[in-house]
């Protein structure tokens, strides 16, 4: 099945799994730019295709101004400033990304220690 060339809001906020309010709100700050016809909001293939980096940004941890950032990035291929600072700041997330994954690990082996003594506590103590 092929998609449409153009979705509706509604579409839109399915395809994406995001609510009204946070569609609209990428779009109140300038982050997606849906044709209008009157009240009603068409998102054509440009807009899926930023909606995805908004939504894979979002999911890498970056704010939604270095999403924005990056849309100016992806807009202007092969410029090499642009890349650059692209790479800078995927280096900089992935350094953030590894310290929060190590912190998590750490508190899942802490968690780990805290149940296991509460369980061999739990063990010395008479049945009721």
């Amino acid at each position: 099945m092929t998609e449409p060339a153009r979705l509706n809001f509604k579409e839109m906020c399915a395809r994406f799994e995001v609510t009204p309010r946070t569609l609209r709100y990428y779009e109140y700050i300038e982050l997606i730019a849906p044709e209008r016809e009157g009240r009603s909001r068409f998102y054509g293939p440009r807009e899926v295709a930023r909606m995805k980096l908004i939504l894979r940004g979002r999911r890498f941890g970056f704010s939604l101004e270095e999403i924005r950032q990056w849309l100016l990035i992806y807009g202007k291929k092969g410029e090499r400033r642009q890349l650059e600072a692209w790479l800078q700041m995927a280096d900089r997330q992935l350094v953030e990304l590894k310290r929060q994954k190590d912190e998590l690990e750490s508190s899942i082996q802490d968690l780990h220690a805290l149940r296991e003594t509460a369980a061999e506590e739990m063990r010395k103590l008479p049945e009721d």
